[in-house]
């Protein structure tokens, strides 16, 4: 099996926050890496498609406002 490539990257986060990381890691015997991992791996994979997607209601009043506007932008565009 070939080895996965690696990037090295540095952050900076809360101290207690950081923490809370490594004593869930260590408790868990894992390294604080592997739980960063698993962490990013689920907000990529569960959190951030819902992160894009606008309620529809809020679309429809983007797209109200837009028509009983447009003139004024087309104004302003100029």
């Amino acid at each position: 099996m070939a080895r996965e490539t690696k990037k090295q990257v540095g952050l900076n986060m809360r101290a207690a926050l950081y923490e809370d990381l490594a004593k869930l890691a260590k408790d868990n015997g894992q390294t604080t890496t592997y739980v960063l991992e698993q962490a990013v791996e689920h907000y990529i994979q569960f959190i951030a498609p819902t992160q894009g997607v606008v309620r529809p209601e809020i679309m429809a009043h983007v797209r109200r406002s837009v028509e009983k506007n447009r003139k004024l932008l087309q104004l302003l565009a100029q």
